[in-house]
């Protein structure tokens, strides 16, 4: 059996105190192509706002809006910005996700957070995150083959030693040499060559504190593959001292410093690559096996059926193909739609929803590697 992959953020499948507002929107990664961002996000805000009022009141939706009207005016907010952003508030929740593929425009409210947007950015296989650590910095990366780009670290985690350790640190010894014989009176004070036991103490601690809050704040929330890159020595006090089960075994023997980013995801898709293609390859050869058992289709009217039962273990999307319409989760029946590009309801996208609610797992693939011309694949539980 292959690993589970943590999907979609968890917490967006979670039961949230209603109302729910979900708003999606396409961004500029520098001007002038971001700079009517922030407008075109307070118009979002006020179909939102306008949608709410009329069907739950303005009382109940005015501490969201406020809110969401804060993140409007965050200046530097709207400067950093990637492909598209995702907004999700509700009165006991509030979450931005900046996102690395463009999304069609909307604003949603209802009882639960609308995820479809997001299903088939957090659901593709070859993702992964990037640790760059170094004594003086860490920096945090995501992304895949194709793209990389910074990640906003948690307030949690310590962006250098003194940020993990502060007054603790050791300070450097000093020693007194005296040169020349009596009568000279001359000496100079300079400090040892060698590392002392207290400064790799201090080594140890503050990686133990960039690992613990790199695993709680963004590894387990991602679930994500993370590859390390620091100098050799560094990667091996760090491996030795990690609890992080996401922590890659290959990581990138480099000092970081020293590497734009784009060469540090060609990289680090080389130390991810071979995973990806066994990973692959591991999921296609058991896929196969589940249909010569029978418990394995690509027939998208008997996966639904499955997907509402409970019964399907792993769905395999195809990355490119959008099946228009939806899913009656009463009848099980599947509806067609022709609405306009970008706006259409995907039958595909309601199977990832129920299979991730039942507890089962999606993976979205590369059109070449499905092994199914219908755009869908399912390893169910049971016959």
């Amino acid at each position: 059996m292959m690993k589970r992959v943590t999907p979609i953020p968890a917490e967006l499948l979670d039961v949230h105190t209603s109302p729910c507002i979900s708003i999606y929107m396409r961004t500029g990664r520098s001007y002038p192509e971001n700079a009517q961002d922030s407008l075109r996000f307070k118009n979002l805000v006020s179909k939102a706002e306008n949608d709410a009022r009329l069907s739950i009141g303005k009382r109940a939706v005015a501490p969201l809006i406020e809110q969401l009207r804060k993140l409007q005016e965050e200046r530097d907010f709207w400067k950093h910005s990637l492909d598209g952003v995702a907004v999700f508030i509700s009165p006991d929740y509030f979450r931005v996700f900046r996102l690395q593929q463009p999304v069609y425009e909307q604003a949603h409210v209802s009882d639960v957070f609308f995820i479809k947007p997001l299903l088939r950015i957090y659901q593709m296989a070859e993702r992964f995150q990037v640790l760059a650590l170094t004594k003086t910095g860490v920096r945090l990366f995501e992304g895949n083959h194709y793209r990389l780009d910074e990640v906003e670290l948690a307030r949690e985690v310590p962006r250098t030693m003194p940020d993990a350790l502060g007054t603790e640190i050791t300070q450097p010894h000093m020693t007194i040499a005296t040169y020349g014989g009596v009568g000279y009176g001359s000496s100079m004070r300079h400090g040892h060559s060698s590392r002392t036991d207290e400064e790799e103490i201090d080594d140890e601690r503050y990686f133990r504190a960039v690992d613990h809050t790199i695993n709680e704040h963004h590894s387990k929330p991602s679930g994500l593959p993370l590859i390390l890159a620091a100098l050799p020595q560094h990667q091996s006090l760090f491996r030795s001292i990690s609890h992080n089960p996401h922590l890659t075994e290959e990581g990138i023997s480099s000092d970081p410093r020293l590497l734009e980013t784009d060469a540090l995801r060609e990289m680090a898709w080389k130390v991810r690559e071979p995973y990806w293609q066994r990973k692959i390859d591991h999921l296609l050869a058991w896929y196969e096996e589940a249909q010569s058992k029978s418990i394995g289709s690509d027939n998208p009217f008997y996966i639904t059926n499955a997907a509402l039962a409970g019964n399907v273990s792993v769905l395999l999307l195809d990355q490119e193909r959008i099946y228009p319409g939806g899913i009656d989760t009463d009848s099980g029946d599947i509806s067609f739609s022709k609405a306009a590009p970008g706006k259409e309801h995907d039958v595909f996208e309601d199977l990832a929803i129920t299979v991730l609610g039942k507890g089962g797992e999606v993976v979205v693939l590369p059109s070449e590697r499905m092994p199914s011309e219908s755009g869908v694949a399912a390893i169910f539980r049971h016959e």
